[in-house]
């Protein structure tokens, strides 16, 4: 029976990096080439074959391991793939552009091609849950974490990117054109180009939101959890306190962002965000690297937040 899992496990795996592989390839050739409207569309539907096809993946860990599939960094990198799948689609369900698809789709294919080709064969293989992790609160905090981390890099990655449009120059293509033509070109240049940053403004934050909202649930159940395996709700450990500073630079966010003195300064929420991006990637990897605190466990591959 395990071999049957096993099997399944990776066909399920190679087939999802497959079909990601192929989708990032027609969003080059799209971006690239031309827009096609077909085009855009099969790109979707292979996500969506994607995000069934890591469903299925972690629905036979889960049954083959007899927890849920969140023990080791492998696990965490698919179920990480599979949260950036989920807000791909997001868009496609509420009928609006996806601004998503150019930083979801490379981020499931690296979140995919690192734990199936950097990771060791060993560190595939389901971890057996240490006594603190065998515990009703595991999928609840982990699963919130690293949801809360998909939605916020979504979000910072966003911000990033209104960032860079922001301060690019602009090119001196129109330097020899006609000065009516090249009023009018400009004027629709900037026009669209403050509407793609007002776009990337609304849902950067809408995003981050979403984000703040599972961490601050992540947070809250880890510190339940803690006061039941540890007795005490919050011990000040390396990967508590920067999943805290995370919390708070977020939320310096979503205070600029609703302060009607900053309202139109997109700039300095975007900045905000782009020091999150930063800080997640410390609490997810850089904590566990170091192999130090409570949530290590003593080694490398056991990640759990």
């Amino acid at each position: 029976m395990f071999i049957i899992f096993a099997t399944l496990e990776q066909i399920l795996t190679h087939i999802s990096f497959s079909i990601i592989s192929i989708v990032i390839m027609i969003h080059l050739i799209n971006f690239s080439v031309y827009e096609n409207q077909r085009i855009h569309n099969l790109s979707v539907k292979g996500m969506i074959a994607t995000f069934f096809s890591i469903t299925g993946f972690l629905i036979i860990r889960w049954i083959s391991s007899g927890h849920f599939p969140l023990s080791n960094l492998y696990e965490s990198l698919i179920f990480l793939s599979w949260s950036f799948s989920i807000i791909h689609m997001i868009p496609y369900f509420l009928n609006q552009k996806n601004y998503f698809s150019t930083i979801t789709t490379p981020s499931v294919i690296l979140t995919q091609g690192f734990s199936t080709s950097v990771l060791s064969n060993d560190m595939h293989q389901s971890a057996i849950l240490v006594p603190a992790l065998q515990s009703q609160w595991l999928m609840m905090h982990v699963s919130m974490m690293l949801l809360s981390y998909t939605a916020l890099l979504c979000g910072s990655l966003l911000s990033i990117a209104l960032l860079v449009i922001t301060f690019r120059k602009n090119s001196g293509f129109f330097i020899n054109m006609n000065k009516n033509n090249n009023k009018k070109k400009n004027h629709f240049r900037n026009l669209h180009k403050y509407q793609l940053i007002q776009h990337l403004d609304y849902w950067s934050y809408r995003v981050i939101s979403l984000g703040f909202t599972s961490l601050t649930i992540g947070i809250l159940s880890g510190a339940l959890w803690a006061n039941e395996t540890w007795g005490s709700y919050w011990n000040w450990d390396p990967k508590e306190t920067w999943a805290f500073i995370t919390w708070t630079i977020f939320a310096i966010y979503l205070h600029i962002r609703k302060n009607t003195k900053c309202q139109g300064q997109s700039t300095n929420t975007a900045f905000v965000a782009s020091i999150g991006f930063i800080l997640i990637w410390v609490c997810y990897f850089g904590i566990n690297l170091l192999g130090i605190g409570f949530h290590s466990y003593g080694s490398f591959p056991l990640i759990h937040h």
